[in-house]
C-alpha cells in the first residue's frame, strides 16, 4: 500500500482496478440470484404470476431510474462516496432478501437492489477507465463488457446449485453476498480517488435522454429490435424457472439457473468474438441468430425437449451479443460526439423497458392463457419485432450518408461502461 490523503494507506491502482471489476461482477451475480428461487418463493407464499414478474420488474425500473439520474454523479462528488453508498445499499438488500417473510419483502429488496446497482454502475464504469493500466487502454472497457455477463450467469448458476444442494436454500447465498459486499465497501475506503469533485451534484441528477436528429431515423428503425433483444432476457430472469419446471417437466432449480447462465455467457462470448465486425453486419447477423434461437425455444416449449430448449437458448444468446453491440455502434456512430451520452441513455431506456414491460404483461396473462400460449405469443412477438427492425434498418441505412467512426461496442449488459464512457467521447 501507498499513503494517500490524511496519511491513510492506499491500495495500488492495479489492485483497485480488479477490486472494482470483481465488485461489478458481484452486482450482476446478486441480480440473477433470486431467479431460480422464484418458483420456491411462489410455492411458499402463494402469490400470483403477476406478482412474480412485479418482483423482477421493480428491480429493472429502479435500476433504470438510478442509472439515468445518477450516471454522472461520481464526476461531481467523487467515485468513492458513490461506490461506498451503493455497496452498503446492496448489503442492505441482501439482508432483506435473507430475512424475507413474504412477497412484500422481496419487492422492497428488489427496489433497494435496483437503486444500488444503478447508482454503482456509473461510478464503477468510470473507475475502471480511470484505473486501467496506461499500457492497456482498452482493458477497462473489455473487463466491463465481460464481468457483468459472467456475474449474471454465475449468479443464476450458483443460486441454483445452493438451492438444490445446500443448506438454508433461500438464505445462505444472500448472507454470503452481504459479507462480500461489506468487504467490497471496506476495500473502497482504501482505493485512490480518481475524480476531482466540484460539488455540483444537483445538476447531475437531471436525466438527459436525447436522440439527436442525425440519429433519429436509425433509432426509430432499431428501437424495436433493442426492445426485442432484452425482452428475452426479461422472460428468462422472471419466468425462466416456471418455464423449465412446467414446460420441460424439470423440478431442478439448477436447470432453472443454468438456462440463464447459457443465455448470458453465450451473449458475452459472441459479443467479444465479433467486436471487430462492421456494426451493420453484427446487428443483422445477430438478429438472424436470435430469431433462429427463439424458434428453437418455441419448438422446445411445445415438444418438452430440454436439449432443444438449451440449444435454442445458446443460439439466441449468440445472436443477442453481436446484435445489441451492433445496434449500439450504429446509433452512436450516427450521433455527434457532444450528444452521444444522450443517445446511449435512450438506448438503455428502450432496453430496460423491453426487459421489464413484456415480462409484466406475461405475468398478467399467464394464469388465464396458460404458460404454453403465453410463451408462444412472447416468442412470436420477439421474432416480429426483430424482423421489422432489421428491414427498417436496411431501409434507413441505405438513405444515409456514410457514418463517422463508432465508439467502442457496448457491453451486453445495460448500464455498465458504455454510458459513462460515451459521455466523454
Amino acid at each position: 500500500m501507498t499513503s494517500g490523503r490524511a496519511g491513510r494507506p492506499t491500495l495500488p491502482r492495479t489492485v483497485s482496478f480488479w477490486a472494482v471489476a470483481v465488485s461489478l461482477g458481484l452486482l450482476l451475480f446478486a441480480a440473477s440470484t433470486p431467479s431460480p428461487m422464484y418458483v420456491l418463493y411462489q410455492q411458499r407464499w402463494g402469490f400470483s404470476p403477476i406478482m412474480l414478474t412485479v418482483v423482477f420488474a421493480v428491480y429493472v425500473l429502479c435500476l433504470l431510474l438510478a442509472l439515468v439520474c445518477t450516471g454522472s454523479l461520481c464526476d461531481h462528488i467523487g467515485r468513492k462516496p458513490v461506490l461506498f453508498a451503493a455497496l452498503l445499499l446492496q448489503t442492505a438488500a441482501m439482508v432483506v432478501f435473507a430475512e424475507a417473510g413474504g412477497v412484500g419483502s422481496l419487492i422492497v429488496a428488489r427496489v433497494v437492489q435496483g437503486l444500488a446497482t444503478g447508482l454503482a454502475t456509473g461510478a464503477m464504469s468510470a473507475s475502471l477507465i480511470d484505473l486501467q493500466p496506461s499500457s492497456r487502454p482498452r482493458l477497462g472497457a473489455q473487463v466491463a463488457s465481460i464481468a457483468p455477463s459472467l456475474g449474471l450467469g454465475a449468479g443464476a448458476l450458483g443460486s441454483g446449485l445452493l438451492v438444490e444442494h445446500g443448506p438454508y436454500p433461500t438464505q445462505l447465498i444472500y448472507w454470503l453476498l452481504a459479507a462480500l459486499f461489506v468487504l467490497a465497501a471496506v476495500t473502497v475506503v482504501f482505493m485512490p480517488e480518481t475524480a476531482e469533485p466540484d460539488g455540483r451534484w444537483l445538476p447531475a441528477l437531471r436525466p438527459r435522454v436525447v436522440v439527436p436528429g442525425s440519429a433519429r431515423p436509425l433509432f426509430v428503425a432499431i428501437a424495436p429490435s433493442l426492445f426485442a433483444f432484452w425482452s428475452l432476457s426479461g422472460l428468462y430472469l422472471s419466468l425462466g424457472a416456471s418455464l423449465t419446471g412446467t414446460l420441460l417437466h424439470s423440478g431442478s432449480h439448477l436447470t432453472a439457473g443454468l438456462v440463464i447462465t447459457v443465455l448470458a455467457c453465450a451473449g458475452a462470448l459472441t459479443s467479444s468474438l465479433t467486436s471487430n465486425w462492421p456494426a451493420g453486419r453484427a446487428l443483422l447477423t445477430g438478429s438472424v441468430a436470435l430469431v433462429a434461437g427463439v424458434l428453437l425455444i418455441l419448438d422446445a416449449v411445445h415438444s418438452g425437449s430440454e436439449l432443444l430448449f438449451f440449444l435454442g437458448t445458446a443460439i439466441a444468446g449468440c445472436g443477442f451479443g453481436p446484435a445489441f453491440s451492433g445496434a449500439f455502434k450504429v446509433l452512436t456512430a450516427a450521433s455527434p460526439a457532444a450528444e452521444r451520452s444522450g443517445v446511449v441513455a435512450a438506448i438503455y431506456v428502450v432496453s430496460y423497458l423491453g426487459m421489464s414491460l413484456p415480462a409484466l404483461a406475461a405475468g398478467a396473462v399467464v394464469r388465464s392463457a396458460g404458460l404454453v400460449t403465453t410463451a408462444t405469443a412472447y416468442g412470436l412477438g420477439i421474432i416480429v419485432l426483430a424482423v421489422i427492425a432489421s428491414a427498417a434498418y436496411l431501409g434507413a441505412s441505405r438513405r444515409r450518408e456514410p457514418a463517422p467512426a463508432a465508439v467502442p461496442a457496448a457491453p451486453p449488459c445495460p448500464g455498465t461502461v458504455a454510458l459513462h464512457a460515451s459521455a466523454h467521447q
